[in-house]
């Protein structure tokens, strides 16, 4: 935990703006790259929106699990909105300014969404676990209100937490340096540029990430010991690979989704590389996001059914 002195006064700017280095050591680069992720935000929004779409049209697709997969795929086209657009125009432009409320605006949306993605992969584990585990009793367990109450608890929880959080980084003391090494306003490289002591400031980023990271991880983790534990113990080899099926490709996402942000957000600060930190942001805020329409399409026979469906129509 690295502390920083404060600066004398008279060496004290308030800073009202930042600017967003993001691939900036990159120039020669940064047409193909504005392609490149231009064409994945393309990608994201017709996949997670197509993938909603056939939820909501196909009567196929209106169990539980699906409800919470329309509200995943709704979730990541809002996730990834949050930092794309903000990205493609400073490769666009090569206007890199970003002012202290647009920085702080755009944190506490990353945050909000990130936070409700922690506990909706936690929900939808839930899901599966009552499924497998408990099939008599699933209809009753997963009704349309407890789905409902589910999803309304992850969108909410972490709106006035996040929204308080960001508030508290945003009232530190900033002065010097305003060049954000990163492609979008993230917690770590804000709280570098901040003056004085962030001790305090630390802490509650790792409480914070303990409740919406590590929490959801764990319960999420406890569901899949249960599930396959049972599925185990099940008498066929072909009930064993139609149960495994069912939550095989929500436990990918929740491997590569968590693993990413435990290792960005709980790293020791004397580990933290900018470029290290560049690499697991996109890697969790836009490359999963675009995997994970195929990963839930491609390993699900009902999503496959019903895509045709909606290609043939």
């Amino acid at each position: 935990m690295g502390h920083q002195e404060k600066p004398p006064e008279g060496n004290l700017t308030e800073l009202m703006e930042f600017v967003l280095l993001g691939f900036a050591d990159m120039p020669h680069l940064h047409w193909f790259l504005f392609g490149l992720f231009l064409i994945i935000y393309i990608i994201i929004l017709m996949s997670n929106g197509t993938i909603f779409l056939i939820t909501k049209m196909d009567p196929a697709l209106r169990s539980p699990m699906y409800f919470f997969l329309a509200n995943f795929s709704f979730l990541e086209t809002c996730y990834v909105s949050a930092t794309l657009p903000r990205m493609l125009l400073n490769l666009g432009t090569q206007r890199r300014r970003i002012s202290l409320v647009a920085c702080a605006t755009q944190m506490c949306f990353v945050l909000i969404f990130g936070g409700t993605e922690c506990l909706l992969l936690a929900v939808m584990a839930y899901d599966r676990y009552v499924a497998i585990c408990n099939p008599l009793h699933y209809p009753l367990v997963m009704n349309h209100r407890v789905c409902i109450q589910l999803v309304t608890g992850s969108w909410t929880i972490g709106i006035p937490i996040m929204t308080g959080l960001t508030y508290q980084i945003f009232s530190l003391p900033f002065c010097g340096c305003n060049q954000i090494n990163h492609f979008f306003c993230d917690i770590p490289p804000i709280l570098k540029l901040a003056c004085g002591d962030i001790f305090a400031n630390e802490m509650l980023v790792y409480t914070v990430a303990m409740l919406f990271v590590m929490v959801p991880f764990l319960l999420t983790l406890g569901s899949y010991n249960k599930i396959i534990s049972i599925i185990l113990k099940l008498p066929s080899a072909t009930s064993r690979a139609k149960a495994f099926s069912t939550c095989s490709s929500h436990l990918m996402v929740v491997v590569l989704f968590f693993g990413s942000a435990i290792i960005t957000y709980f790293r020791p600060n004397t580990r933290h590389s900018e470029g290290t930190d560049k690499v697991l942001s996109l890697f969790y805020t836009i490359l999963i996001p675009m995997f994970n329409p195929m990963i839930y399409s491609l390993r699900n026979k009902d999503v496959i059914i019903a895509l045709r469906k909606l290609v043939c129509k």
